[in-house]
């Protein structure tokens, strides 16, 4: 039997959660960055002449490409962290990370975002 099984494996399933999440995010991050294209064919070309909707969702969808990409190295240090932590014999307490704070408020910030700029790109339409 391998010592501390079940807390290992709990901590696995929560390591393929965070990478689920983090290739979630990163393919709705390509889907928003491709929303310009989509806008483009169902208008047929009606769109905005500035530009700018489009330079939004190129970079709204980029960051969200990264902030997937970041996710799943501090998903992979987490994994590894605790890991040795319950394989220590020393008891210790857990405590949540200031990065996990940090980054609730940027998908928190991101959401709002998405909202206010999809709302803007509907209202402009008609």
């Amino acid at each position: 039997m391998i010592p501390h099984f079940s807390d290992l494996s709990a901590n696995e399933r929560t390591y393929l959660a965070w990478i689920r999440t983090a290739v979630s995010l990163m393919g709705f991050g390509f889907l928003i960055e491709r929303f310009d294209v989509f806008l483009v064919y169902n208008t047929r070309g009606a769109v905005l002449n500035n530009g700018l909707h489009m330079r939004a969702s190129e970079w709204l969808g980029l960051g969200m490409i990264l902030l997937g990409a970041v996710l799943i190295l501090l998903a992979t240090r987490s994994f590894y962290r605790n890991c040795r932590l319950i394989q220590a014999e020393a008891e210790g307490a857990y405590h949540g990370t200031a990065v996990e704070r940090v980054l609730t408020a940027l998908l928190v910030a991101l959401a709002l975002f998405l909202v206010l700029y999809v709302g803007y790109q509907l209202t402009s339409l008609q």
